[in-house]
């Protein structure tokens, strides 16, 4: 799975005479950076070689094929040349693996799919004529303000298909009739092992805020941007959660082991989607219940680019459970889960590497918490180890955080309950 490291994304081609550039400028992270147009290349006077190293490096990020990266840029083709080649020319000239050529010659599917396999419900298909769409449209809009560097567009023009970010959240906006739960999983856990395992508790309501201002978290990491030291090199004194909230809308991902390769996958899919979270005006923050140096170093900035939080006291992960901690054993929560296996085979064909270091067994999930006090909008459980919350759903809930009265008609009950 490709890194999220800009370093990484740059490699040693005709991009990296540019990074000064591209740091003034605002351009200092991977997913904002693959959204480039040809307008803000222009910007940037960029080279026509320059310009095409983009387009083949954000082609092979998003088709976790980066170490071909460096090769194709050295024969100054364009990405539209490349994806034109036989698998022969791909193997024998540029040294593409026979394994690889139909993923890097599949111009429709990126690889780390957002969808889940097993909620074929929960998917989102385009529809032309929807309020949905032209809400999205209008909020991308409003990002010109937020972004210093992306005022004059916030689409990524790809050779083989026309990318835009407004259309990235068409993509996952709801389907009607929809019907949120407040708390929800893929599907509802069922008995296994012929009953001898029973589900995992269901948790019927969203943690009250008052369970979750007060909780004590350290700043791991900061965001990652271009040049920076990888880890926080001095202790930061511990702070309040309700710090992280104080001026905008935050998205808390709970890692259950940030070596699990399923962690790792949701962790990455959902960092991809930066530059639509930012224009929704909403942080992104991962949080940790072990501090393991190593385990850190790997999981950051690889598969996450945002704020990394240390919870020692496991409050986050005990809220998400109604007060106690959610776990599971390996044997009965994955051995004998068939839903747990599908999603290690989803993580597994992404190209995520894993370890089985550290503690695995107490599960974790995500909140949307509102500006200030206004509390936990939204929560979801990882009931089966593996389990991503639906974006559709988290950029649903956060659109109607920012727009409050627009969508004050159609919020559900299930996600009203405010403390």
């Amino acid at each position: 799975m490709a890194s999220f490291a800009i370093e990484d994304f740059i490699g040693n081609g005709s991009l990296q005479g540019l990074l000064p550039k591209l740091l003034e400028e605002g351009w200092d992270d991977v997913p904002t950076l693959k959204i480039m147009n040809a307008d803000d290349m222009n910007e940037l006077n960029m080279t026509q070689r320059q310009k095409d190293a983009l387009e083949i490096r954000s082609y092979l990020h998003d088709h976790a094929l980066m170490q071909y990266a460096d090769k194709l840029e050295e024969f100054g083709n364009s990405l539209s040349e490349l994806l034109n080649l036989s698998a022969v020319d791909l193997t024998a000239k540029y040294g593409v693996r026979r394994g690889h050529v139909a993923r890097f010659t599949d111009r429709t599917t990126a690889r780390g799919g957002d969808s889940l396999p097993e909620a074929n419900d929960l998917q989102v298909r385009r529809r032309s004529a929807s309020r949905n769409e032209s809400l999205y449209r209008r909020e991308i809009s409003a990002v010109n303000s937020r972004k210093q560097s992306m005022t004059r567009s916030l689409r990524r023009t790809n050779t083989a298909n026309d990318v835009s970010l407004e259309q990235s959240l068409a993509d996952f906006k709801i389907k009607d009739g929809h019907v949120f739960k407040g708390i929800v999983a893929s599907m509802p856990d069922e008995p296994r092992a012929c009953g001898c395992v029973q589900a995992t508790p269901l948790v019927e309501n969203v943690a009250p805020y008052s369970t979750i201002e007060n909780i004590s978290v350290q700043k791991l990491t900061p965001e990652y941007k271009i040049g920076m030291e990888r880890l926080v090199k001095t202790k930061t004194p511990p702070m309040k959660a309700s710090e992280l909230w104080r001026d905008k809308p935050v998205v808390i991902l709970c890692i259950r082991r940030p070596g699990c390769i399923m962690c790792r996958a949701e962790a990455h899919q959902l960092y991809a989607k930066k530059p639509i979270f930012d224009a929704l005006g909403v942080q992104l923050f991962a949080v940790l219940h072990e501090q393991i140096e190593s385990e850190l170093k790997d999981f950051w900035p690889r598969y996450w680019g945002g704020v990394v939080l240390f919870d020692k006291s496991m409050e986050f992960y005990k809220a998400l459970g109604g007060g106690n901690l959610l776990k599971d054993r390996f044997i009965s929560g994955f051995l004998f889960n068939p839903r747990a296996i599908a999603n290690y085979k989803r993580a597994k064909a992404m190209g995520v590497e894993q370890n089985f270091r550290g503690e695995g067994e107490i599960k974790g999930g995500l909140f949307i918490v509102g500006r200030g006090k206004s509390g936990v909008a939204y929560q979801f459980i990882e009931r089966n180890f593996g389990d991503w919350a639906p974006l559709a759903e988290v950029f649903e809930i956060c659109y109607r955080l920012q727009n409050p009265q627009e969508s004050q008609s159609e919020l559900l009950p299930s996600i009203q309950q405010w403390d």
